[in-house]
């Protein structure tokens, strides 16, 4: 952080006009409390450090920021690269396997499913920040601090779980983004699905974390591709806010899985490991740069970052499913069984610039996925077994970690070529995932409230409140998905 006074008096103030705090100088901007910061690390803005220990900003200082913001471009473009871990990982539950559940659910039900784009932020809120909270506190990825706290072999199993799922979804993933390719250039499927895993495991294990986490933020652009798509085709606006907020349930089998679908789509274990783990990564890298921020400040910053990124993971769930009812449901396609089908559905119906969006947005979600789906479960598997891990180390420091995200990404890669339908491969992953996701969700919510483990800095009461509504409603959706599929 740039300071060119220190103690600054009442003469001072007198002499260099009225001082403002950080607080007061992000009401003045009207930005948030994680780019006010920023500007003074970047050394866009020079601050006093007071004689009460607080950095105060001249009036002077105040104009010139406010000229820096004053291209809205150059805002949002300042305010995205003051982001971290939480932008990326709300974007990356857009991935092309949750593409293709909410387009299915868009075409074969309306609008009848969008509530849950509505309803279900607040419960993502509350697990993201538990999970970014507890890598905050206690400098350690989610598997680490749970076997600290419960039996290793659980831990391991429920690990072990999770990179199955993660290599399934991983694998369809890279078929759906081929696929895309495909559709758009003619390219050999087989060859693009190669390509598209070279190039990620290369970026992957030569690209160190600081610049990597860079990389993913940007990628998180591709998202918009769904909400610009969903703006062009002119949807009934009226109709979609009526069905965004007024919940309209059938019990009937296919709509009750439909939902327990979009539930485990949206709260998904590879995002909880992967949270956790990059707040961890976060920290190393302030040491590293000689900017350490209090804890109070990083869980600060941390929140405005976990909302923004479930924001849009939520905003882009909403678009799939508002584009795909508007245009497919709507003229009869109520079939559609992925992502890139949804793309080339809906160029008769909405022009090839829609076309187009969608599947280079499918394309531009996974390279952001596919990465953290083998991140998530290396991170995971490496502190169970006591490896050296993390994305900032070279691979000769972290061996075993490294081999675990390119055996994930062989494995994903492998299952476009023997014969597994992707769609059921997804299904069977969807629902390991809600039973994955279950204990996980009642561990992370009794660690996170636990004071022996986190200090002060226990859960919130909304986090409390919602992570606890999170495990009820996931424990419903396990229950139902067994019912429907063993019992009626």
């Amino acid at each position: 952080m740039t300071v060119v006074t220190k103690g600054v008096s009442a003469e001072a103030v007198s002499t260099k006009g009225k001082l403002f705090t950080i607080s007061e100088f992000r009401h003045e901007l009207g930005i948030p409390l994680v780019l006010a910061r920023k500007l003074l690390v970047w050394g866009l803005v020079e601050g006093y450090l007071a004689v009460d220990g607080t950095i105060r900003i001249t009036e002077e200082e105040l104009a010139k920021a406010r000229e820096i913001l004053k291209n809205p471009w150059r805002k949002l473009a300042l305010f995205v690269k003051s982001l971290g871990p939480g932008l990326v990982t709300g974007a990356s539950d857009d991935d092309p396997g949750g593409i293709g559940t909410y387009s299915s659910v868009g075409a074969a039900y309306g609008f009848s499913l969008l509530w849950m784009a509505v309803y279900l932020l607040p419960l993502m809120l509350a697990v993201q920040e538990s999970c970014a909270r507890i890598g905050i506190v206690t400098n350690r990825g989610l598997a680490g601090v749970l076997q600290r706290h419960y039996r290793r072999n659980v831990v391991a199993m429920a690990v072990i779980l999770l990179i199955v799922a993660n290599v399934v979804n991983i694998g369809a993933d890279l078929g759906a983004m081929a696929a895309s390719l495909k559709l758009i250039l003619n390219v050999d499927y087989a060859l693009a699905a190669v390509i598209f895993t070279i190039i990620i495991a290369a970026i992957v294990i030569a690209v160190p974390y600081h610049i990597y986490a860079k990389l993913l933020k940007w990628l998180t652009l591709s998202v918009f591709a769904y909400v610009i798509t969903g703006i062009i085709i002119h949807p009934d606006w009226i109709t979609i806010l009526r069905e965004a907020f007024i919940p309209r349930v059938t019990f009937e089998k296919e709509y009750l899985f439909a939902m327990i679908a979009v539930f485990g789509t949206t709260i998904t274990p590879y995002l909880f490991f992967w949270q956790t783990s990059e707040e961890v990564e976060e920290g190393k890298i302030e040491v590293k740069e000689s900017k350490k921020l209090s804890l109070h400040h990083r869980i600060g910053r941390m929140r405005t970052d976990v909302r923004t990124g479930m924001a849009l993971a939520n905003l882009v769930f909403f678009f799939i499913i508002l584009s795909t009812a508007s245009v497919l449901n709507a003229n009869g396609v109520t079939s559609i069984n992925s992502a890139e089908q949804a793309a080339e559905a809906l160029r008769p119906f909405a022009g090839d610039y829609a076309f187009l969006l969608f599947a280079f947005g499918i394309i531009g979600t996974g390279l952001l996925a596919v990465p953290i789906l083998a991140g998530s479960g290396a991170y995971a598997l490496s502190e169970v077994m006591k490896w050296r891990e993390g994305l900032e180390y070279k691979f000769s420091q972290a061996k075993g970690f490294y081999l675990i995200i390119a055996f994930s990404l062989v494995v994903g890669l492998s299952l476009n070529f023997v014969g597994i339908n992707p769609i059921t491969a997804l299904y069977y992953s969807a629902f390991l995932n809600g039973i994955i996701a279950l204990p996980l969700l009642v561990a992370i919510m009794i660690v996170g409230d636990d004071e022996r483990i986190m200090g002060r800095e226990t859960h919130p009461g909304w986090v409390k409140l919602f992570g606890w509504l999170a495990v009820a409603f996931m424990a419903v959706a396990v229950v139902l998905a067994l019912w429907l599929n063993f019992v009626k």
